[in-house]
This record gives structure tokens, C-alpha cells and sequence, in this order.
């Protein structure tokens, strides 16, 4: 009798899926059909999350990863990062940003509701600045969505860059990177989208590409360093 899968993630892939594992592929480092490939890939990810103006990554490795990457790549020792915690993983966050070096300041709430951002921005303006601010939309484990469609122009209003989780939203809940002003948002390929685990998408606005160029001090990582793969992305 075959197994149901009905985990949150990750998720059952579909026969279609599976048979497109099995093509063969040549030499992806030196293969030109694969770069054509790469990106094609990569364009056609951004219309999930209707965006036109951002560059797309897909990476190997769980989407943790792409989490891992956003703090090794923006994070600068001692850089103020707001952490958004109302759930497990945006707790989470703040064990990365601390990892990178960052001063982390919680801005604690509800597990059971999202994020309030009149409060939101009552805490900012009390205790800021920030240089960036991590969150999630979608929370796993209680199902909650937070509003990022109000919370991060508000980020942006007040020169915050947001960085979100969308692990478990991404192919499933309505985003709009540009009109929301979404700095980098994250995303993974074994929940919604129901393909098998090990890849990562990063979304980069056009402001979260620039603050990444100009940064004072190197990467602590080179497989987490975004700039690395901004020197081959073409999307």
C-alpha cells in the first residue's frame, strides 16, 4: 500500500516530479544549456512572488540555508537586528543573527495571532535603530500568517531591511516582493511546492543588493555568501 505524506513538510512529491529527477543532465559547471536552464529557472520563481525588479538564487541544501545565508551575508558584527518572534522559527532567527555577530533585539508577541504592526511600530521607534529586521510569514508549526504586506513597507519606511521566511507560504499564499517592499524573502522547495527537499530560493530586492555590495567587512562564509552568486546571476 503506498504511503500519504501529509507533513507540513516536507511534502509528497508528485510522480511528475520524480520522473523529472530522473533526466540526465551533463556537466552543470560547464554545460551552457544548464546556465540557460539555471536562469529560466530562476525567472520563472519570481513570478511567485510577482516580482520583476529582484534577482532570483536557487541553491543546494535545505532552507535553512537560505536563512544561514541571509545572516552570514547582511549581518556585521554589531550590526542592531530586530527579530520578530511570534513563533518558533522567528524565534529561530535570532540564533543565527547572534551566530553572525549582531546585537539581536526581540520583538516578542502572540504565538497565536500575527504580528500587530501599530505595536510593531511603537517597539521600532522606541528601541531602534535597526539595520535589519527578520521575520516570518508563515509560521509551520500554528499555521499563522503574519501581515508582511504591512510590516515590511513599514520596515522600509523606517530604513529597515526585511528579511522573510517564506519556507512554508511560497507557492501558497499571495506575495508581492515589489509592491511590498521586501528586501529578501526565502523560500524552500519541499512544502508548497511539493518538489523534494535540498533546494533554496533567495529573492533580492534591488536596495538589499546594494547594502550587500557595499558592506564594510568580508563574508563569514563562502557557500553562505550571497555576493558570491551575484557575480553569475543574469535573471
Amino acid at each position: 500500500m503506498e504511503r500519504l505524506v501529509m507533513t507540513p513538510g516536507p511534502t509528497q512529491s508528485s510522480e511528475e516530479v520524480r520522473g523529472a529527477l530522473s533526466i540526465k543532465n551533463t556537466n552543470t559547471d560547464l554545460d551552457k544549456d544548464f546556465f540557460k536552464l539555471y536562469n529560466d529557472t530562476c525567472k520563472k520563481a519570481k513570478k511567485l512572488v510577482n516580482s520583476k525588479d529582484s534577482k532570483a538564487i536557487i541553491m543546494l541544501g535545505e532552507a535553512i540555508l537560505g536563512l544561514e545565508s541571509a545572516c552570514a551575508s547582511f549581518i556585521e558584527e554589531g550590526d542592531r537586528v530586530l527579530c520578530i518572534d511570534n513563533g518558533i522559527f522567528g524565534r529561530g532567527f535570532g540564533e543565527f543573527t547572534d551566530m553572525y555577530g549582531a546585537e539581536t533585539i526581540y520583538f516578542r508577541s502572540d504565538y497565536k495571532r500575527g504580528i500587530d504592526v501599530d505595536e510593531l511600530e511603537k517597539f521600532i521607534d522606541e528601541n531602534g535603530p535597526f539595520k535589519l529586521a527578520t521575520l516570518v510569514h508563515c509560521e509551520t508549526p500554528t499555521g499563522i500568517t503574519n501581515p508582511i504586506e504591512d510590516i515590511c513597507p513599514l520596515l522600509n519606511k523606517k530604513g529597515i531591511i526585511s528579511i522573510v521566511d517564506a519556507v512554508s507560504s511560497y507557492g501558497g499564499e499571495f506575495i508581492s516582493m515589489d509592491e511590498w517592499a521586501i528586501d529578501m524573502l526565502i523560500a524552500g522547495t519541499q512544502k508548497c511546492l511539493s518538489v523534494t527537499a535540498g533546494g533554496t530560493l533567495v529573492f533580492l530586492s534591488n536596495r538589499a543588493v546594494e547594502v550587500l555590495e557595499n558592506r564594510k567587512s568580508s563574508v563569514k562564509s563562502f557557500y553562505a555568501n550571497l555576493k558570491n552568486w551575484l557575480l553569475v546571476m543574469e535573471n
